[in-house]
């Protein structure tokens, strides 16, 4: 259960899923890809694959995401507490999958303040109560200027298309469910006659 504490600001640290229901609740859009609505849940999520930093082994995570041009834009809302950031560190090429399809990535964290004030004005523009939240949580007003002073505490990624070999991407394993879940409703609803 989520504890807010009195005379402080409710963090995003604070929301880092920690129970059973909040993990499940973030694993939810990678389950709805894995059978096989990719087209309908890569609209508003991102299928990233990195590679582990210690194991090598590919690792999967979704995140929101905005586009504007060419390139694709996440937040780590958890900033370096979360792992899927502490592999990209360890190594920037990564495979991204949204309803465009499946490409080769080189995520750059944005340190440049001309660009991340636009980066972030595409997420207000897109999620302004969640992109408040998000600022206010770091104890960093929307501005040009407070964004520009505190570039190190935000941790916002750029993703730049390329040809080069990344981890393969997450595969469409579950869609063997929808012939069986429908063949068990068809079942139900014959022994309810």
């Amino acid at each position: 259960m989520l504890e807010i504490k009195s005379n402080k600001a409710l963090e995003m640290s604070d929301l880092y899923p920690s129970t059973p229901l909040t993990r499940l609740m973030f694993k939810f859009p990678m389950l709805t890809w894995r059978l096989g609505l990719g087209p309908l849940t890569g609209k508003l999520f991102m299928l990233i694959t990195t590679r582990g930093r210690k194991s090598g082994l590919p690792r999967h995570t979704m995140v929101e995401y905005y586009r504007k041009g060419k390139h694709k834009y996440a937040v780590s809302g958890f900033g370096e507490k979360s792992d899927w950031y502490r592999n990209i560190q360890a190594d920037p090429n990564v495979t991204i999958q949204t309803s465009d399809g499946t490409q080769a990535a080189q995520a750059v964290r944005i340190t440049d303040p001309d660009e991340l004030w636009d980066a972030a004005q595409l997420f207000m523009q897109h999620d302004p109560p969640l992109t408040r939240w998000y600022f206010k949580s770091l104890g960093i007003e929307f501005d040009r200027d407070a964004l520009a002073a505190n570039v190190k505490r935000i941790h916002l990624l750029r993703f730049d298309v390329r040809e080069d070999v990344t981890p393969q991407g997450q595969q469409v394993d579950l869609a063997w469910m929808w012939p069986l879940a429908l063949v068990f409703l068809l079942l139900l609803r014959r022994t309810r006659r």
